[in-house]
């Protein structure tokens, strides 16, 4: 009698997990025929454009995204200050081969390289010398002194993750000009971040060492690459005039975005989404990052149109800063540990608007072990790769918070096609991927809400 009195006692405890399945459909139906985050983002690209820190256009961005938010009816919508680097591309630039055996003159298709110095009016003329890596550079020495370094190391097309590919590449970008200056070179040519072969040059961040000369730093397409290197491995002395006018101006005051939805039980507890406000000033900054945005405002869009009330209070981050310096997340992160806020778990999108494959995530085995348990609810929508490790960058220094991280993972294989160029426009994201990629956040951040983390 007791065994069996005990047994039925069991019963409510055993059926009290929620299954979330059928709100999971109706947050996916709802993105596929009623989400305007295709329009969104229209108008965040073709209307305002590219949003490098300290333009005009990314002011413009922070305005048309609080409006955004507050006439969806966010709770409250403020702006946080930060102080953001202003670096400026200033007029076309050069880079030209002069003396070919080959070919004679000709333009090589290139960019200047973010927050990197320029020439000025009398531009560099110097020979070239090829290297596959910064390791070779330090090796060489002093071999490379007035000459202009060439990095010629590819991205891996043997890695299947284009991410991965790139991480390994990105450093001759990031540090390559440090290395060749501290040996004596005059300048920096930089194979483009891709494994394409085409005439399209790709920009990005390079980092200036301490205490070490700066010295211009460009990107050139790697069809140019490719053809640079064949004309070196025939001619000694090959030489590049560069000729760029970038410079770093002081810094100037912008903002986070952020739009919260009170937690109806413990709005002590913050679950933030975003995605980086910002972009290079070339293209539109659709893939990179504008669409990680016009997605995470959905996220609350979507609570407050289907009317759910999240227990939590949730936060949307449009962050400021994160291409060529990551002040906006460092801001915020800084805040909220001054502040003293509990955030459990932060959720980036900034690996583009290709359709979503799943999530990374970095916490404590435990609540990673619960977020692949919910893997069941997104199979359905082709959504299946929980297992990475990572995160987002803007949201990484909550990290020591001790809040679990994530970041949407779409598909890879473009992503690079259009990363940091003037192909990175409105029209490379298709519609219903990323109204795929709004609904896949949504229903993550729903689960996280609802079960915790």
């Amino acid at each position: 009698m007791r065994k069996a009195l005990f047994l039925l006692m069991l019963i409510p405890a055993l059926s009290y997990a929620q299954d979330h399945t059928e709100m999971v459909k109706k947050i996916y139906d709802h993105q596929l025929t009623q989400s305007p985050v295709y329009e969104n983002l229209r108008y965040l690209c073709k209307e305002i454009g590219p949003r490098l820190s300290g333009s005009p256009q990314a002011a413009a961005a922070v305005e048309y995204t609080r409006q955004l938010m507050m006439d969806y009816g966010f709770d409250t919508v403020y702006l946080q200050p930060v102080m953001v680097p202003h670096w400026v591309r200033g007029q076309k630039e050069i880079t030209r081969v002069t003396n070919s055996d080959i070919k004679g003159a000709f333009e090589l298709n290139s960019i200047a390289l973010g927050n990197s110095v320029g020439t000025g009016a009398e531009g560099v003329h110097a020979e070239v010398i090829e290297v596959k890596s910064i390791e070779e550079v330090n090796k060489l020495g002093k071999a490379v002194a007035g000459k202009i370094v060439f990095y010629n190391g590819e991205m891996d097309p043997t890695k299947v993750n284009t991410f991965a590919a790139y991480g390994s590449a990105v450093v001759q970008r990031a540090y390559g000009a440090s290395e060749a200056a501290k040996n004596g070179a005059k300048a920096v040519v930089i194979r483009s971040m891709t494994n394409r072969r085409d005439d399209i040059p790709h920009t990005g961040s390079l980092v200036y060492k301490p205490l070490m000369p700066k010295i211009p730093a460009v990107a050139i397409s790697t069809n140019d690459a490719d053809e640079l290197s064949k004309l070196l491995a025939k001619q000694k002395g090959l030489k590049i005039y560069m000729e760029t006018h970038c410079e770093m101006k002081e810094d100037i005051l912008s903002y986070n975005v952020i739009g919260e939805i009170k937690g109806s039980q413990y709005p002590e507890e913050i679950i933030t989404v975003g995605g980086h406000l910002d972009s290079w000033d070339v293209g539109e900054g659709a893939h990179d990052d504008g669409g990680g945005c016009m997605m995470s405002i959905e996220v609350g869009r979507t609570f407050i149109e289907m009317g759910i009330q999240p227990k939590r209070t949730l936060r949307v981050v449009m962050f400021m800063n994160e291409e060529n310096g990551l002040r906006g997340g460092t801001e915020y992160a800084r805040v909220a540990e001054e502040k003293g806020e509990k955030h459990i778990a932060a959720l980036e999108s900034d690996s583009g608007s290709f359709g979503p494959m799943g999530f990374s995530s970095m916490g404590k085995e435990e609540q990673r072990k619960k977020v692949q348990g919910w893997a069941k609810y997104f199979t359905p929508y082709h959504v299946w790769s929980f297992e990475r490790v990572g995160s987002g960058a803007d949201i990484s220094p909550l990290e020591s918070q001790g809040v679990f991280l994530m970041e949407m993972e779409p598909n890879p294989q473009k992503y690079f096609n259009y990363h940091h160029t003037n192909a990175d426009t409105f029209e490379a994201v298709d519609k219903r991927e990323l109204e795929l990629g709004a609904a896949t956040m949504t229903s993550m951040i729903y689960l996280i809400d609802q079960e915790g983390i």
